[in-house]
């Protein structure tokens, strides 16, 4: 009788509606009582039959006003699910016949949102178990698919009888039948799903260091004071010194990153030698005894011998002049009291490389592939010896000449233009107070010997065609202090790892934010 689906039809026009003798009136939501009212989404259609008007009322045609307001009236209290008006003219515009002017329906099935929640759960129910029967079919028995398939036929019958009662029995029945269906299945306890999100969080963790940031934190001092590393402060010179109660320590590492330490010797003692074991992220010196014990340090070995208490047991103070004669420690003297500051910890940006080169002034990390970093003319930062990665500033690409003229920088026979390289040369000092050193040569003699002990030296970094070959010059900001090309030369591109970026953590060393 008509082209269109009436669940889909075209909601009609005042003018149609009233074309066909029939009035549309708003007034809201609900069922007017003694008249010939139902709802049609927001609006209430008052219907008056003619010749010219075919109205249906669930599902079989209405023939006349009386019969219509009486099968309405009938249906208030069973809820009439919808009435369909079409009209029997033939459109000339559209040349359908038939035309489909209006659906209306009850409250009850107006919306979703007017669902009963038990209603919508039983749907659900039946979704869900219809899915876990199609994708687990082929693991299931036929009788426990026809256990299911009957479970879910109840629950239908139920939900239609608007059964609650019965609705909640045969959700229980259904669920319980595709739970128990497969033997080996058994649903995961708490501890289960907590070590799964675990252990897909360290994947995705694993994923972002490998690929895009990377964590590094800087154990040495070469860097400073743009960036710190691992610094000692001594306190065995205040009489009485105690470490601060827990709360206060544990206040001090979260925002300082400081902790304490009161190391004090039992007995006599007498040093048989000092060691660096830092690994990994963990910087320590361990100091070993004659008499088989030993002590730890959570700081690099250069930092370690800079302590007073410790400098003490080396002749003259130099840890290369060798060890005095013991005994180093009375019982009861400090080996090391008071507090270690962290390294920065810093996040460096490992995807920037791949689409443009470093530039002069900033910082840069990379690793030591290929790079002699240990041998003659180092021994005297061997803290910084055999570091997997190290991070300084680039002050030197491709094509370069460098000549340190203490305590400036020359880049191509002219003085370094880059902020970051004047501030190091301007041996101004930084919001904490603490000085730049300017650029220094390393000495003659001292351990330090290289071919930029010479103030005249030169060196160009070269451009080959081989992309991975083409070079850049690295320094420390701490120069005197600072393993870097001076002493070893080059950094070749495939060594390069990325910029630091950010500083995160302590809070409270002056460079948290974006590395300048």
């Amino acid at each position: 009788m008509f082209e269109k689906d009436p669940l889909r039809g075209v909601k009609p026009t005042s003018q149609e509606v009233n074309g066909n003798s029939s009035n549309v009136v708003s007034k809201g939501l609900g069922i007017v009582s003694g008249g010939h009212c139902v709802v049609i989404r927001d609006e209430i259609i008052t219907v008056t039959l003619s010749l010219s008007i075919d109205c249906w009322l669930d599902g079989s045609k209405v023939v006349s006003d009386v019969e219509l307001a009486a099968r309405l009236k009938s249906r208030q209290n069973t809820h009439a699910r919808e009435l369909r008006i079409f009209s029997e003219k033939q459109k000339t515009k559209t040349g359908w016949s038939g035309f489909h002017l209006a659906r209306c329906v009850c409250p009850d099935h107006l919306s979703p949102v007017f669902t009963p929640r038990w209603k919508k759960e039983a749907l659900l129910l039946l979704k869900a178990s219809k899915k876990f029967l199609n994708y687990k079919r082929d693991l299931l028995a036929e009788d426990r698919i026809g256990e299911i398939t009957s479970r879910q036929a109840d629950l239908r019958a139920a939900i239609k009888k608007k059964d609650r009662d019965a609705v909640n029995e045969t959700s229980k029945q259904l669920r319980n039948t595709c739970e128990k269906s497969l033997a080996h299945y058994r649903q995961p306890d708490w501890l289960a799903e907590n070590i799964e999100v675990f252990w897909v969080a360290i994947v995705v963790a694993l994923g972002i260091r490998a690929f895009f940031l990377q964590p590094f934190r800087i154990p040495t001092g070469s860097m400073q004071p743009s960036l710190n590393g691992i610094v000692a402060t001594e306190t065995h010179q205040q009489d009485g010194w105690e470490k601060p109660w827990f709360g206060q320590q544990g206040f001090d590492f979260l925002f300082k990153g400081r902790s304490y330490h009161n190391v004090v010797a039992q007995r006599d003692l007498t040093v048989k030698n000092m060691k660096d074991t830092s690994f990994f992220l963990f910087s320590s010196t361990t100091i070993f005894f004659t008499d088989g014990s030993k002590v730890k340090i959570g700081c690099p070995q250069n930092e370690a011998a800079g302590i007073e208490t410790i400098r003490q047991i080396f002749a003259g103070g130099d840890p290369r002049r060798g060890l005095r004669p013991g005994p180093h420690f009375r019982k009861g003297d400090p080996i090391f009291q008071g507090y270690l500051t962290s390294g920065d910890l810093v996040l460096v940006d490992k995807v920037s490389y791949h689409f443009r080169d470093p530039k002069r002034g900033e910082s840069f990390v990379f690793d030591t592939r290929g790079i002699d970093t240990q041998g003659v003319g180092k021994q005297a930062m061997s803290s910084q010896q055999g570091g997997t990665h190290y991070i300084k500033r680039c002050v030197g690409v491709p094509g370069d000449t460098i000549q340190i003229k203490e305590p400036d920088l020359y880049i191509n026979g002219a003085l370094a233009k880059e902020k970051t390289l004047q501030r190091v040369s301007s041996q101004v000092k930084d919001s904490k107070g603490y000085p730049y050193t300017g650029y220094t040569n390393p000495p003659s003699g001292r351990g330090q010997t290289t071919q930029f002990s010479n103030e005249e030296y030169t060196i160009t970094m070269q451009e080959p065609e081989n992309n991975n070959y083409r070079e850049f010059f690295a320094l420390g900001d701490n120069s005197p202090n600072s393993l870097d090309s001076r002493f070893w030369g080059s950094v070749k591109q495939h060594n390069l790892v990325g910029p630091a970026f950010l500083a995160l953590w302590p809070f409270t060393s002056g460079h948290w934010g974006l590395i300048k």
